[in-house]
């Protein structure tokens, strides 16, 4: 009884926010709000670039300053087979960021998901060499960062260097290259363009076993003269992940060793857990049952109420620490066009985003614009 007034309350208090902005601001708008703190990113996918999602570009048009291609630069689809390169999907991307005056990231050069087989692999399908691996590395980076040079101004370079133990990611970048596949990776979007910002991305950093071991990644790259010019914090979390405390001490840590800190691909998931939380580790699944999908009706005030302050809370806590951070990406544009209704359980109904799938500001939106101060 005594949790259920307290929904009501919040609840209230949200609705009340609501309406006092909505007299005050009567055209409120993200970038707008956070102008004076840091630039508003969000993921965008080729319905929206062409305009065929024609109420999703609008809202990229009005609020963010700042995209990212959901896939359409990602290895498996920039580069599927050797030699051969698609690059229609991201040239249409750079050029609808650029006709827009919007910002772009490219996401990602080197990951261990999206990658397709034969990268790893020689011509009899066995593991291929160190030194092939890394010249295979070498001419993917150079090619399409060097397609972009002066375009694309910013790089994920090497997307989730950890594992959820705490530990470099054995993947098999590691397995044939070595740790050093890291620095490799830098070395050589360094080379492919000097003015480009380069950053580091991984999921579950307030978590303290893969904070200390990213830290420790950095500090080694740091030590062998390897510039780092950003931190991706993937903002994959909870209703109850993370605490203020954790993620707070995760911007500290990071921004103490120099680079600045970016929040990259933010959503916040509200259905029930699956099973054993591994953050973003997109090879987990988990089959499909009801009690995982409760509200394919639509989300209920209460929890619309807990996703709003989870927003509002870490908004809150991203102010706070604007000195030390560049920018803030939402991982979508509205709820329908969320890879969390697919993962780690397909077909389920998530309401991850500041956006409805009518494309209308929810609760969490003005808990993020009150964070703002406007």
């Amino acid at each position: 009884m005594k949790k259920s007034f307290s929904y009501i309350i919040q609840i209230i208090i949200v609705f009340f926010l609501i309406t006092i902005y909505s007299c005050e601001n009567p055209d409120p708008t993200l970038k707008d709000a956070f102008k004076d703190h840091f630039e508003i990113g969000v993921a965008v996918n080729p319905k929206i670039v062409s305009g065929k999602d024609s109420n999703a570009l609008e809202i990229v048009k009005t609020h963010f300053n700042g995209v990212t291609a959901e896939n359409a630069m990602k290895w498996a689809l920039i580069h599927p087979k050797p030699g051969v390169y698609n690059f229609e999907p991201a040239d249409k991307f750079v050029e609808f960021a650029e006709g827009n005056n919007i910002f772009v990231t490219g996401h990602c050069l080197v990951w261990h998901s999206q990658t397709p087989r034969w990268v790893f692999e020689d011509e009899m399908g066995n593991p291929t060499v160190r030194d092939t691996l890394l010249q295979r590395m070498k001419d993917h980076i150079f090619t399409v960062v060097g397609r972009y040079k002066g375009r694309v101004k910013c790089w994920d370079v090497v997307n989730e260097p950890t594992a959820d133990d705490g530990q470099v990611r054995k993947s098999r970048w590691y397995e044939i290259i070595g740790e050093d596949y890291i620095q490799k990776a830098f070395e050589y979007a360094r080379e492919a363009d000097p003015e480009a910002l380069l950053i580091l991305n991984d999921y579950s950093l307030p978590n303290q076993p893969k904070r200390e071991c990213m830290v420790g990644i950095i500090k080694d790259l740091q030590a062998k003269g390897i510039r780092i010019d950003g931190i991706g914090l993937q903002a994959h979390y909870l209703l109850d992940y993370p605490t203020m405390e954790d993620l707070e001490a995760s911007i500290v840590a990071f921004a103490e060793l120099g680079p600045r800190i970016m929040i990259t691909e933010m959503d916040i998931d509200v259905l029930p857990r699956a099973g054993f939380d591994r953050g973003a580790d997109i090879a987990y699944r988990e089959e499909y049952r009801a009690k995982l999908n409760p509200y394919t009706e639509g989300l209920p005030d209460s929890v619309a109420s807990q996703l709003a302050k989870q927003y509002g809370d870490m908004f809150t806590v991203f102010v706070k620490h604007a000195d030390k951070i560049d920018r803030v990406t939402l991982w979508g544009v509205h709820d329908g066009q969320s890879w969390k209704n697919n993962f780690p359980v397909r077909g389920r109904t998530n309401y991850p985003l500041l956006f409805d799938r009518d494309y209308q500001p929810k609760l969490a939106f003005y808990a993020v614009m009150e964070a703002a101060g406007r």
